[in-house]
């Protein structure tokens, strides 16, 4: 049984083609509108005609999967997320983190923002998505869960910002 391209649109590694030529350099008609609010272009409407610029010339799309996950792009939006707190995402502190005041959860913040001992023992994806730092002799866990913007599932395509909600959750280690 195949797989239809309906199925992988919108995957993380999925991108659209030119049906003719294969390249990904094509484009899709839509309208987009002024919003005074935010002082942006918001997308309105897409239709469904499609143009190749490598063939100059009006085409389909169809979706392929890239030939691997895009992990530095996820890595960098982790990172960002983690380090920044730019993007899309929320910041969790356990109880057993709270219980210990707010000097504490201070250091344990910043332990974490400032985290970059990865390697391929404890980061083999290479998504920057775990850690472990040590703030008053306790051991405390860090974890980046990408969600999608309703926080009911994982999201699709954690390398997407505009469709990923980061959820930053910093725990004791006895909470893990």
């Amino acid at each position: 049984m195949g797989i239809l391209q309906e199925d992988i649109a919108g995957d993380v590694s999925a991108m659209p083609v030119c049906q003719r030529c294969g390249s990904d350099r094509v484009v899709r008609e839509a309208w987009a509108c002024w919003n005074p609010a935010t002082g942006l272009w918001e997308l309105e409407t897409v239709f469904d005609r499609e143009y190749c610029h490598q063939c100059e010339a009006e085409t389909r799309c169809r979706w392929k999967r890239a030939a691997e996950v895009p992990r530095a792009a996820i890595r960098d939006l982790n990172d960002r997320f983690r380090r920044k707190g730019a993007g899309h995402g929320s910041v969790v502190i356990t109880q057993g983190v709270q219980a210990k005041g707010a000097a504490f959860i201070d250091k344990a913040i910043t332990a974490v923002r400032g985290f970059d001992g990865f390697n391929e023992a404890n980061d083999p994806w290479a998504e920057h998505d775990f850690g472990v730092v040590e703030v008053e002799g306790d051991r405390v866990f860090w974890k980046i869960d990408p969600y999608d913007l309703s926080l009911t599932m994982l999201s699709q395509n954690p390398a997407n910002e505009g469709v990923t909600h980061r959820v930053l959750t910093i725990m004791l280690a006895s909470e893990y």
